[in-house]
């Protein structure tokens, strides 16, 4: 959900508006601001066009289950200043309902003019008088979130036979390459059991876009207590998917099992609350932090007493759990959430020094020395919630601070300053971590922020926003 959409036929923007009360409306306003998003029979079709993709998010943006999305300007000018030449950076903005396979068949075709054009440029001939061998430029690619997939389906889906070869590497931030588990429990939303308006409008729209389908796990995650497989199919349905985007989803991820991407380096969060794993019981899914654990030779590691699978807590981004966002073992791990991934110092050092053909790996991790953040994704305005931050027992040295996200600054004037912070004094719990009980004044967009003094700030972002008064 990193690209502003726009709508050609209605002529306005349905998705990445920079004033972040937008978003109250789509989600829980009376008619909701959604609708423009719902795939229709034509795109479904591939008659594509109504909808396009302007730009990547330069505001805030929220979605229940997936959290706080933070916009990209960090990650671009991170880029742009790492490279010889402003023109050698080309943002990809893509339509994140579609295919993964469509968008990287567009990627495919971006990347080939991108550097066809950047090979005649003036300043790439001049670039090219320092390097060893005054060797022409090659592509990298910086992928956040999605993005991991399509680039990983771009460059390996036979698009461009001539693409990877020409490509130096890839950084991926955060990319579900094996899926993620919040997919399925957005499908299931409303399956069964009562869920708030904006989970239940996710939902709606989550069951027509092809893209969610495309983030379902296809690893070993659906737990049936003796054993552990890959859900098929016949599940995704069962706990609320289309069949055929379901199916055509599982035949995009065949296909790209086993593929590696070249020089890829990937960013990955760690220390946060992360779904892993999976049961569906009834239609109705329920998910845990644990993973489980293959042999090379396909079976599942179980404990040789009880002969149960062995159940690993891996963590997480808060979204894609740590090993579905790693095809292999050289990765930068950073204690971040998953919408942040793309905004931190620690990851924005990564990925420049990853630019300018450095070899080192990085930091080892940011985010306040290994911190985690859990919290709701919506709260009601004037109820009290539960902050919680892990990895850490005492309060001593730890600030927590509730911000307003203003609007995004416009060509008229500087950006609107909000109120000021609210201060959340953490206590000690009884599961070695620490709470802070919040009420928020109003409905709006909120940032939680968490620094430990020692390392990057931990960031959150959650929607208050009043309830419909309906359970389903």
């Amino acid at each position: 959900m990193g690209s502003e959409l726009y709508d050609t036929v209605e002529k306005k923007v349905v998705w990445g508006l920079s004033n972040p009360g937008w978003l109250v409306n789509a989600w829980t306003g009376a008619h909701g601001g959604l609708g423009g998003l719902h795939l229709t029979p034509d795109e479904r079709e591939g008659r594509l066009g109504r909808i396009v993709a302007r730009r990547l998010l330069t505001a805030p943006a929220w979605a229940p289950v997936l959290k706080g999305h933070e916009p990209y300007p960090d990650l671009v000018a991170t880029a742009t200043a790492a490279v010889a030449d402003p023109d050698a950076v080309l943002p990809f903005a893509y339509d994140w309902r579609l295919p993964v396979a469509t968008n990287a068949r567009l990627l495919a075709a971006e990347a080939r003019r991108h550097l066809t054009y950047w090979r005649g440029h003036e300043a790439h001939a001049r670039a090219r008088r320092h390097r060893v061998d005054e060797r022409e430029g090659r592509l990298v690619f910086v992928a956040h979130s999605m993005g991991g997939l399509v680039t990983l389906a771009a460059l390996t889906g036979g698009y461009d036979n001539d693409l990877e070869a020409d490509t130096r590497g890839v950084m991926t931030l955060g990319a579900p390459f094996r899926g993620a588990v919040n997919a399925a429990v957005i499908l299931n939303s409303g399956q069964g059991s009562p869920v708030p308006l904006p989970h239940r409008r996710l939902r709606e729209l989550a069951v027509t876009l092809p893209g969610v389908h495309d983030l379902l796990p296809r690893f070993p995650c659906l737990d049936e207590g003796t054993d552990v497989r890959v859900p098929s199919t016949a599940d995704i349905v069962a706990l609320g998917g289309d069949p055929y985007l379901a199916e055509q989803s599982r035949t995009l991820h065949e296909g790209l099992s086993g593929k590696r991407l070249p020089g890829h380096r990937a960013v990955v969060g760690i220390n946060q609350s992360t779904l892993q794993s999976m049961t569906l019981d009834g239609g109705t899914v329920t998910g845990a932090e644990h993973s489980f654990r293959l042999h090379t030779d396909g079976t599942v590691l179980r404990d040789r007493t009880t002969l149960l699978p062995h159940r690993f807590p891996v963590g997480g981004d808060g979204t894609v759990h740590k090993e579905s966002a790693a095809l292999g073992r050289e990765i930068v791990p950073v204690s971040l959430q998953h919408g942040a991934l793309a905004q931190g110092s620690a990851a924005m050092d990564a990925v420049a020094s990853f630019l300018k053909e450095d070899e080192h790996l990085g930091p080892t991790q940011a985010g306040g020395a290994g911190l985690g953040l859990l919290i709701p994704d919506v709260v009601t305005p004037g109820s009290r919630w539960e902050i919680r931050v892990t990895g850490v027992d005492s309060p001593k040295g730890i600030t927590c601070e509730v911000q307003t996200v203003p609007a995004a600054p416009t060509s008229d004037g500087p950006r609107p300053v909000g109120p000021r912070p609210i201060r959340a004094r953490l206590s000690g719990d009884d599961h070695d971590g620490l709470t802070a009980r919040v009420t928020l004044p109003a409905s709006g967009l909120y940032r939680v922020t968490v620094d430990s003094g020692n390392g990057e700030p931990l960031t959150q972002l959650l929607l208050a926003a009043e309830s419909d008064g309906k359970d389903h």
